[in-house]
């Protein structure tokens, strides 16, 4: 039974990974690809990942924009990472979090939060609230819209108006001229 219960629990391990000795074999413009595929060679090796399968290494969102961030050519000489395998897969993580990238997490965060809330079933009373809020909404957007109709009728008229004082542009007629034929 102990084997069963460490199976069933994550490896997780902290890796500082040298990147330079692998992107400066690369031309300068494809330096961080190379980056990023070292960072998957290297969890794959140390991690035991079965047959070293590069599919089974997946990269948190935050460390591709951190190997990223300086562009194509300038990837980060080295990275500190954290590894947690879950089965087959391993997912890998940043594990030094710059200031930049937390306030972009917690603003992601409060986002879904957001999206969470609007999915839960409201109350009756909220409900019974909200259309009488809409109603009114509703009211305001039909005067809205009829406001910007007769505004637009306006413009066209004004339009109309100008245009049937204008006279027509004479427009000069070009003759094209052929050779005789011999």
């Amino acid at each position: 039974m102990a084997k069963n219960t460490q199976k069933t629990k994550a490896l997780e391990r902290e890796y500082t990974i040298p990147l330079r000795r692998e992107f400066m074999k690369v031309r300068k413009h494809k330096r961080t690809p190379k980056a990023v595929k070292a960072v998957k060679q290297f969890i794959a090796k140390h991690m035991k990942v079965a047959d070293r399968d590069l599919r089974n290494v997946r990269l948190d969102k935050w460390l591709n924009n951190e190997l990223w961030f300086r562009g194509i050519k300038n990837p980060p000489h080295k990275i500190k990472v954290k590894a947690v395998k879950e089965g087959d897969i391993v997912k890998v993580t940043l594990l030094n979090i710059p200031e930049r990238i937390k306030y972009a997490i917690e603003r992601e965060n409060k986002d879904e939060k957001l999206q969470d809330k609007k999915k839960k079933p409201v109350t009756e009373e909220k409900q019974e609230e909200k259309s009488q809020e809409e109603k009114k909404e509703e009211k305001e957007k039909e005067a809205s819209a009829m406001d910007a109709k007769e505004l637009q009728a306006e413009m066209q008229a004004k339009e109309q108006k100008h245009i049937a004082k204008q006279k027509p542009i004479k427009s000069e007629r070009i003759q094209i001229k052929t050779l005789p034929k011999k």
